[in-house]
C-alpha cells in the first residue's frame, strides 16, 4: 500500500486528494456512496455570516467539456452551519476544513473568529473571488492590495491554518498569490473558475439567470496547471491544485506542476466516487514511479 500521507499547513493528511468546495456539499450528501474516512480532507460548501438565497435560476448549464454555474453561493449561513452539518462531520477521522465567503472584512473576520473555537475546525478556506458589495462589487482576489487587506485582517484574528483560494481572472495570478502570502496565508488552492458565458440563439438570452456564470471541468485543466506551475514557484507556501481533474492522471499532472495536494469538483458531479477513483489512480502512478513525487 503506497503511503500518500503529507502535512500541508500544519493540517495532517491521510494523502493528498480534498473534495472542493461547492461540489460536495457539507459531506453528508455522499456518505451513502462513499467512505468519507479515505479522504484527504472535506473542504465544505462556502459559509457566510448569515443566510444567502443565492441567484436566480437557471443556475447551472452543460457546456462542451465543462460547465457553468452561477449558485450565487447559496446556503444556510454560519448558525445553521454550526448547529446542523458541522456535527455530522465530527463523526469522521477526516479533517474539515471550512470554505469562508464575506462582502466585507468585517464579515470574514467574524466567520474566522467563530469557526476557529470549533475543535472540528482544522482549517479555514477564504475564497476570495467573491463580490466585494462593500466596494462597489469588485472582488477581493482582483486586487493586491484587497487581497491583502481581508487576509492580513483574518490573520490577524485567527491562528488556524488559512488557504486562500484564488481566482484566474486577474492578468498575473502570481502577483495575487504572493500578496495573499504577504498578508499571512499558509496555503494557496487554485484555481477558482472562469468567468464565461452561454447564449440561447432561440431567445438570444443568457442560459443562466445571472447573465455570466464560473465555468470548470476539463476545459479549464490546461489552464489551472499552468497557473499551479506558475504559482507554485512564486511562493513559498503548499499549492493546491483545482480545475478539471477528472483521473488520478489528471491530478498527478497538477502535482508534477508542483501543487502539494489537488481538489476534486466538477468530477464529483460525474461520479459521486471520483475523488476515490482518483486517489487510486494516483497510488497506481507512485507505485509505477516511486520517486516521481514527494509528499514529505
Amino acid at each position: 500500500m503506497v503511503d500518500l500521507s503529507l502535512e500541508l499547513a500544519g493540517i495532517k493528511l491521510k494523502n493528498p486528494v480534498m473534495v472542493a468546495s461547492g461540489t460536495f456539499g457539507w459531506g453528508q450528501e455522499f456518505a451513502d456512496y462513499l467512505d468519507l474516512n479515505k479522504l484527504g480532507a472535506i473542504i465544505t460548501k462556502s459559509i457566510t455570516l448569515k443566510p444567502r438565497e443565492g441567484n436566480p435560476p437557471p443556475r447551472i448549464v452543460e457546456t462542451p467539456a465543462g460547465m457553468l454555474n452561477t449558485i450565487g453561493l447559496q446556503n444556510e449561513g454560519l448558525e445553521h452551519f454550526l448547529r446542523n452539518d458541522l456535527p455530522f462531520l465530527s463523526k469522521f477521522n477526516t479533517p474539515t476544513i471550512v470554505n469562508i465567503a464575506g462582502e466585507s472584512v468585517a464579515e470574514y473576520v467574524e466567520l474566522a473568529k467563530r469557526l476557529s473555537k470549533e475543535p472540528m475546525v482544522k482549517g479555514i478556506e477564504v475564497n476570495i473571488s467573491c463580490p466585494n458589495v462593500a466596494h462597489g462589487g469588485m472582488a477581493f482576489g482582483t486586487e493586491p492590495e484587497a487581497t491583502k487587506q481581508v487576509i492580513s485582517a483574518v490573520r490577524k484574528e485567527t491562528t488556524q491554518p488559512l488557504i486562500v483560494k484564488l481566482t484566474p481572472n486577474v492578468t498575473d495570478i502570481t502577483v495575487i498569490a504572493k500578496a495573499a502570502v504577504a498578508a499571512g496565508a499558509d496555503a494557496l488552492s487554485l484555481i477558482n473558475t472562469l468567468v464565461g458565458m452561454s447564449i440561447d440563439i432561440e431567445t438570444g438570452q443568457s442560459r443562466l439567470g445571472r447573465l455570466t456564470g464560473g465555468l470548470s471541468g476539463p476545459a479549464i485543466k490546461p489552464i489551472a496547471v499552468r497557473m499551479v506551475y506558475e504559482t507554485a514557484r512564486a511562493v513559498n507556501v503548499p499549492v493546491i491544485g483545482i480545475g478539471g481533474i477528472m483521473t488520478g492522471n489528471d491530478a498527478v499532472e497538477f502535482l508534477l506542476a508542483g501543487a502539494k495536494a489537488i481538489q476534486v469538483g466538477t468530477a464529483n458531479f460525474v461520479d459521486v466516487t471520483a475523488s476515490l477513483t482518483i486517489l487510486k489512480g494516483i497510488e497506481d502512478y507512485v507505485d509505477r514511479h516511486p520517486r516521481s513525487l514527494n509528499f514529505s
